[in-house]
C-alpha cells in the first residue's frame, strides 16, 4: 500500500514551518505493515533520517505511532498520511545510563578522597561520612553494572542533548552538591554535628534500610528483564516481588535507599536531592502505571504507581 509522508505544520500555521523539498513524498509498504517498516521505507527515501531519528504521528490528535505495532492498530491503509519529526542525533540509552552513573561516582570520590581542592584543609572522615561514601559509591556502581548486564531497553536512542540535560540531575545534585555537603568539615571526626550522628544502632538499622533498598531494587530490574526476550521490545505484565503492590516497585525501592541517605546525614542536600529525585520518579511511574492500563486491559486495579495503597 502506498503510504503519504509529511510534515506536520506548526500549531496555528496551514503548512509545516520549515520548507523542505523533500517532503512530502510517497513510500510503498506491504498491507501488513508495521510501524518498523515503515520507518525502514522513510529512511531509504530520506537518506539522513535513520528510523531512530523518526517520530511518527497520524490524526488530527497527534497520535504517536510507536515501534513494533502494526500499522492497521492505528487505522493507517492505503493513501494514508503519516507526519514525520525528525528527532535530531542519537545517541544509545545504554551509553547515556553510563554517563548518568559515571558522573556521581567521579565527583564523590574526589570530593571525598581531595579534601584540600574542596574544603582548603584535610581532616579525618566521622563514621557517618565514612559509610554514607560507601553505601552511595555501592548504589552507583551497582547502577554501572546492571546497565551493563541487567537492563534491557525498550528504546535503542534518545536524542542526544537529552544526556546533557539528564546529567545534570546525576552529576550536580547527586554527585557535586550530595558529595561536598555530606563529607564537608562540619560533620568530620569529633566535630559537634558527628557525634549526634554516630548512634551505632541508627547507623546499623539505616544501613540495613538501605540495603533492603537496593537488593530488592535489583531484584525489580532482574524481573523486567526477564520480562523482554533479547533483542525484542516485548511488553508484559510484570509480576512477584513488589510489582503486586505497586508497577513501579524499582522506583519505590530507591526512594527508599535515598530516605535512609537522607536520613542518615541528616543533609539538606540528601533531603533536596531525595525529594527531587522522588518527585521525578512518581511522574515516571505516574506514566509508565497508564501505558500499563492502556496497554493491558487485564492489568490488575488495585495497584499503585508506586506508593503502595497511595498513589
Amino acid at each position: 500500500m502506498r503510504i503519504n509522508v509529511a510534515k506536520r505544520a506548526s500549531p496555528g500555521k496551514a503548512e509545516p514551518s520549515n520548507k523542505d523539498s523533500r517532503y512530502p513524498f510517497v513510500v510503498e509498504v506491504s498491507g501488513n505493515a508495521t510501524v518498523d517498516e515503515l520507518k525502514a521505507a522513510i529512511s531509504k527515501q530520506v537518506k539522513s533520517l535513520s528510523p531512530d531519528r523518526q517520530r511518527l504521528t497520524v490524526g488530527d490528535k497527534k497520535t504517536v505511532i510507536e515501534d513494533g505495532d502494526a500499522l492497521a492498530k492505528y487505522g493507517i491503509g492505503d493513501d494514508a498520511t503519516v507526519y514525520v519529526k525528525d528527532l535530531g542525533r542519537q545517541i544509545g540509552w545504554q551509553t547515556v545510563f553510563y554517563i548518568e552513573y559515571l558522573g556521581p561516582i567521579i565527583f564523590h570520590f574526589l570530593v571525598y578522597n581531595f579534601q584540600t581542592l574542596f574544603y582548603g584543609k584535610t581532616f579525618e572522615h566521622s563514621e557517618v561520612q565514612r559509610r554514607a561514601y560507601i553505601l552511595i559509591m555501592g548504589h552507583f556502581i551497582k547502577r554501572e553494572l546492571e546497565t551493563a548486564f541487567v537492563h534491557r531497553f525498550s528504546h535503542g536512542t534518545m536524542p542526544l542533548f537529552n544526556v546533557f540535560k539528564n546529567s545534570f540531575h546525576y552529576h550536580l545534585l547527586s554527585g557535586l552538591n550530595l558529595a561536598y555537603w555530606i563529607y564537608r568539615p562540619a560533620t568530620a571526626k569529633d566535630s559537634v554535628v558527628a557525634a549526634q550522628l554516630s548512634n551505632p544502632t541508627i547507623l546499623a538499622l539505616l544501613t540495613g534500610v538501605f540495603l533492603f533498598a537496593e537488593i530488592s531494587n535489583l531484584s525489580t530490574h532482574i524481573t523486567l528483564r526477564n520480562l523482554r526476550p533479547p533483542g525484542t521490545r516485548v511488553r508484559r505484565i510484570p509480576y512477584g516481588y513488589g510489582f503486586d503492590l505497586v508497577s513501579c516497585p524499582n522506583y519505590m525501592f530507591e526512594s527508599l535507599a535515598w530516605l535512609a541517605i537522607a536520613a542518615m546525614t541528616r543533609s539538606i542536600a540528601a533531603l533536596f536531592f531525595l525529594v527531587v529525585s522522588t518527585g521525578q520518579m512518581y511522574i515516571w511511574a505516574v506514566k509508565k502505571h497508564k501505558q500499563y492500563k492502556r496497554e493491558f486491559p487485564d492489568y490488575p486495579k488495585s495497584r499503585k504507581a508506586i506508593f503502595p495503597f497511595v498513589a
